[in-house]
């Protein structure tokens, strides 16, 4: 390993376009414990297929260290996409690169995996996710490619460890080193069963079929934000264009198109897992001449006063760390592409203090609702000059 490669190439990532703060990092101990153990196995110069960097650390750290024939990488969020291509452009991180060095970020499926050597894997936060990425492995690589997983010691749990033994002979787990641990695995076990994701399970309370892929948040379950916002769907008014931001399993899309038969609706959200997924919900329900979608990062691809209606249940985390960054983020955007005039329709944790984004950033706020854990509101976007 080059001195000091490793330290020249963490200094410079940075998380945009996403949410940043100085409590928020780029990349944490077990990137780095990631790449150095990759080193000590001897993996310099191999096909590498990298998959769950969140801003590039395992991306670039491998370029710089392990000098890869060939290097695929699949993020499930496009600002990670987006973070991992500002950060290889910068003078600091591309100066470390050998020549002609480079990477091809690919969905999750035989391309991101065939042919490769090893796999680096940040361990996803969810059972689910990890079910996913195993069985894509185990369909798709070699039978003796060696996948190299980690995570922080607080976020793992034994039942990761039996979710690869489900897909792999050889399971070992390695000794913590700065409160990050690895697992070993080896020797993938040949796909018996059709592939299980999406699941697909009916919700009786709405008589709905909800598809969920391993990483979308909630699964196919119904979350209680978008249960109790789904309670105000009789006051919601028709829309010409209506947008489900952050939109998960598309939920909020299919009952909003159902409820309104003439309105277009776009379910889009940063999650390649979660567009996927909201796709799978409204052909599952007949809706997929209604209901389109788009991964994107806070509508940051649609114009300016495209819809007329935006349904918002935003998250209150950014990774594993609590932070309103993003939910703000989002009630900006939606302010922006709501027409004069259109409707804004917030869940949100009652502890959040969202109510002055909202009328800065949209228009008049009113509490329509409250239960001991969320507030609902609606939001009238202003017209011009107003």
């Amino acid at each position: 390993m080059a001195a000091n490669t490793l330290e020249d190439v963490f200094r410079v990532l940075r998380r945009r376009p996403d949410v940043e703060a100085p409590n928020l990092q780029a990349w944490d101990a077990t990137d780095r414990l990631l790449l150095e153990t990759a080193a000590e196995l001897g993996l310099q110069g191999s096909r590498l297929a990298v998959i769950g960097d969140r801003y590039g650390a395992l991306t670039l750290g491998a370029l710089a260290v392990l000098a890869p024939d060939t290097l695929h990488v699949h993020q499930d969020l496009v600002t990670g996409e987006r973070a991992l291509r500002l950060n290889a452009a910068e003078p600091g991180i591309s100066e470390t690169q050998p020549a002609g060095a480079g990477f091809v970020q690919l969905p999750l499926g035989p391309e991101l995996l065939s042919g490769a050597d090893a796999i680096l894997l940040q361990l996803p936060k969810t059972l689910a996710e990890l079910e996913e990425i195993a069985a894509t492995v185990a369909r798709y690589a070699s039978p003796d490619v060696l996948l190299v997983a980690g995570g922080r010691v607080k976020h793992m749990s034994l039942g990761m460890n039996a979710v690869l033994e489900r897909y792999f002979h050889s399971v070992q787990p390695q000794l913590a080193r700065q409160k990050s641990r690895l697992v070993l695995a080896r020797g993938t076990k040949p796909a018996t069963a059709p592939a299980r994701f999406p699941v697909v399970e009916h919700l009786p309370e709405l008589d709905l079929d909800v598809a969920a892929h391993g990483a979308v948040f909630a699964g196919a379950r119904l979350d209680i934000g978008t249960r109790f916002l789904l309670t105000f769907l009789p006051a919601m008014k028709p829309a010409r264009h209506a947008v489900d931001l952050g939109c998960g399993t598309g939920i909020l899309a299919a009952m909003y198109a159902r409820q309104f038969p003439g309105s277009a609706v776009t379910a889009t959200d940063q999650s390649a897992a979660a567009v996927q997924s909201a796709l799978a919900t409204a052909k599952a329900n007949g809706l997929e001449g209604r209901i389109s979608v788009l991964q994107d990062d806070a509508l940051s691809t649609f114009p300016d006063g495209a819809a007329d209606v935006v349904l918002l249940n935003p998250p209150f985390h950014v990774g594993a760390g609590v932070h309103a960054g993003a939910g703000l983020k989002m009630i900006e955007a939606a302010g922006r592409v709501l027409a004069p005039g259109g409707e804004l329709w917030t869940v949100f944790n009652r502890h959040l203090q969202y109510l002055p984004a909202l009328e800065r950033h949209v228009g008049p706020t009113v509490v329509e609702g409250q239960n001991p854990k969320f507030t609902v509101t609606r939001s009238i976007r202003r017209g011009p000059g107003a």
